[in-house]
This record gives structure tokens, sequence and C-alpha cells, in this order.
């Protein structure tokens, strides 16, 4: 943004040079003129304009979005669906199952950071993560009213705690009712390694591919705060982050619009104006 107004006031500065033309009268007097071109430079105030109406729409798209996001995380959990088509609708959205866990075919998604419910409106997120690195631990789950087994992000737990043996307690073997919000797969980033299947190492969520590990359906919710099992993972972990610094770009835009306009109008115009009463 500081070379976008380096770069106008270079062009302003120019253009109070080429807003006149000197002509030169019979008698061999300088006299100047208006240039036709000054007027040319009216339109970087308009765009800059144009460009803070932009954001003024894009701001209240995303703040809608945000607020879309967050009825949606915490809603009241309703049954889970498992036509694909569907699903997909209700990302995001709380559902409710019934089973058991496998915990014998848990996948480790890590490096991984605690996330919080920590709302933060200035960073634009609705969730911030905090604290040591850990895992998340994905363990398929059989759903005894579906009749499937789907895969549970049963939240996060430090790096002491990776290997299972160190939470027995909440290896938990009985029937148990969640509560988890449903997750599309991820793509790779770029710069961010493949996944060691072979290793039981995940860098990312592939549905699919976690599916075949597990012999469980395409399908993950991550399970929410209230349902983790004392001395197991900590729920919660779904993260959405979404900027919105959409006010900062609409005060950026309108204000080189304002200043723009200003030397448009001392640089050029007026300069003309005067320049026009001088001539006889």
């Amino acid at each position: 943004m500081e070379l976008l107004k380096c770069s106008l006031r270079r062009i302003f500065m120019q253009a109070k040079k080429t807003s006149t033309i000197c002509r030169y009268s019979s008698n061999g007097r300088k006299s100047e003129e208006p240039s036709p071109y000054g007027n040319l430079l009216l339109s970087i105030p308009v765009i800059t304009f144009c460009l803070g109406t932009w954001q003024v729409k894009r701001r209240k798209w995303k703040l809608n979005l945000i607020e879309e996001l967050h009825n949606k995380t915490t809603a009241f959990p309703v049954p889970l669906c498992l036509d694909q088509d569907k699903l997909a609708e209700l990302e995001y959205c709380r559902v409710s199952v019934k089973g058991r866990f496998e915990h014998s075919k848990e996948m480790l998604l890590m490096p991984r950071h605690l996330v919080t419910n920590k709302v933060e409106n200035q960073g634009g997120s609705l969730f911030s993560s905090q604290g040591e690195s850990g895992a998340q631990v994905i363990t398929p789950f059989h759903c005894t009213e579906l009749g499937t087994t789907i895969l549970v992000n049963r939240g996060w737990v430090p790096r002491n705690r990776i290997k299972p043996e160190t939470r027995i307690g909440g290896q938990i073997a009985d029937e148990v009712t969640i509560v988890g919000i449903v997750r599309s797969s991820e793509k790779r980033a770029p710069f961010l390694p493949d996944n060691d299947v072979k290793n039981n190492r995940w860098h990312f969520r592939d549905h699919q591919a976690m599916a075949v590990y597990s012999e469980a359906s395409p399908i993950l919710i991550d399970n929410d705060l209230d349902s983790s099992i004392p001395g197991g993972p900590i729920g919660g972990q779904t993260r959405v982050t979404l900027r919105n610094e959409h006010l900062n770009y609409i005060i950026t835009w309108y204000s080189l619009s304002i200043a723009t306009l200003l030397l448009w109008y001392y640089g050029i115009f007026k300069k003309r104006k005067v320049l026009s009463m001088k001539t006889p």
C-alpha cells in the first residue's frame, strides 16, 4: 500500500508539470494554457472510490459468512446423513451419532496445536490455537443405529500422550453418544509433506485415504468439547479461520480517493482556472 501511495504521489507531481501547455505568441511572449490530459488523472480518485465501495460489499458478505458459520457450529445437533451429496451441505453443522470407538485403528493428525473456542472478531477467526504442539486423534466409530463406520476426530493430545497406552482411561469401549461437526476432506497445501500412511502419520485430512486405512466410510466429524471423554483427547478442535480485514481496505481506498481528489483539485483544476483567468 505504501508503494501505491508513492506511485500516486509521483503521478500527481508529474501531472502538475504537464497540466499546462507552453505556447509563444507572435511577439515572442511565453504563455501557458491548460492541458487536456489533466482530466485523465481524475480517474484515479474515481477508481479508488469504486474499490472502497467494493470492499464495503465484501465486508458485508464476510460478516454474513462468519455469522452463518457461527450459527452452524452452535446449532442444535441433527442426525447424521450418509448421502454424500447431502453431506456436503452439512459441512460445519452439528450432528449426533451413537456407537463405539475402534481404538485399534486410530490415526494421528500431526503436528497440531490445541484449538480453543475463543471468538476473535478482530483477527477474523471463530477459533484460535495456542499452547504446545501435539496431535489430533482420529478414530473409526461404528454407528450402531446407522450400521456403518465413520471417522471421528476425538480431539487433541500433547506429545507425551500420543501413544494410546498413556491415556488408557480415555480409550472407552462402551457405547456412547457423541456430538460433532461435519468436516470436508482437505487438499495438501504447498510445501506440506505427504501423509505417511505406513507409519500412521497424517499431515492433512484425506478422508478417502483414511477410510481405506481404517476400513471405514469417508465421513469425518470433529468431536465437540462436551463429548470429550475424561482421560482422552480434548474435543472441540474445529478450526475455522476467516480473515476479515475489509474495514482496513475500506479506510485505505476511501482515504486515497479523497487525497487524490484534493491533489487533482489544487494541483490541476485550480491552477487551470487561474490560467484561464489570465488568458486575454
